[in-house]
């Protein structure tokens, strides 16, 4: 076996949580006036935490002090509509499973914040994950290798024996920062084209995929 431990993105990677995201952004979006954002604005918005969608929801005029009034009013409500539409990939439970069968470590490193990560690992992924990490305060964002890390430090696994699994531009970034190799999914929120011209070398269009590129490491 030649990796130890899979760490896996959350959203657009083992989770398709576009449409209560895009709920949740266009609900504060109504509540202070602004146009509501369409499920493929939303999808290019996605990748660097809840702060930075809220900000790229709202018109580009928007002060700094109103920015920071929607983001508290964004929480609560997602926090409460998390799980309306989400749900797993197909093939991502089975693909996480058959890893933890054959003795892989397995972790989710991500920018959703960290009490939604929890609560929807513990939903969706019920004893899935030996660790699961999401933006905490006192830690950088990825692509900061900070939570990665982390999840290293607290499995005890060096970077040549892990593999880092996502589906953006920040993942791969993420990825490279943390030193860790990469697979890139194309079924998440970000075009296959798109990901290659940044440099992607390994990319999975299926959680068989992913698999066969773990197992042939």
């Amino acid at each position: 076996m030649g990796y130890k431990l899979a760490v896996f993105d959350m959203d657009g990677t083992i989770l398709n949580t576009l449409e209560d995201l895009a709920d949740a952004a266009n609900y504060v979006l109504r509540r202070y006036g602004f146009p509501e954002r369409s499920l493929q604005e939303v999808r290019s918005y996605l990748g660097n935490g809840i702060a930075a969608l809220v900000k790229c929801a709202a018109p580009k005029e928007t002060e700094e002090a109103v920015l920071k009034k929607m983001l508290a009013d964004f929480l609560p409500y997602y926090g409460e509509h998390c799980e309306d539409k989400t749900k797993p990939y197909e093939g991502i439970t089975e693909l996480i499973q058959k890893l933890r069968s054959e003795g892989y470590l397995t972790a989710v490193v991500s920018n959703k914040a960290d009490f939604a990560v929890q609560q929807l690992c513990e939903k969706y992924f019920p004893d899935c994950f030996d660790c699961a990490i999401g933006e905490r305060e006192g830690a950088r964002k990825k692509p900061a290798p900070d939570s990665v890390y982390a999840v290293l430090e607290e499995l005890k696994v060096t970077k040549k024996d892990a593999v880092y699994i996502g589906d953006s531009e920040v993942d791969l970034k993420t990825a490279r920062n943390s030193g860790l190799d990469e697979i890139i999914v194309t079924w998440g929120f970000r075009e296959e084209e798109q990901m290659r011209a940044l440099g992607a070398r390994r990319i999975a269009r299926t959680p068989g995929e992913v698999y066969e590129i773990i197992k042939e490491h």
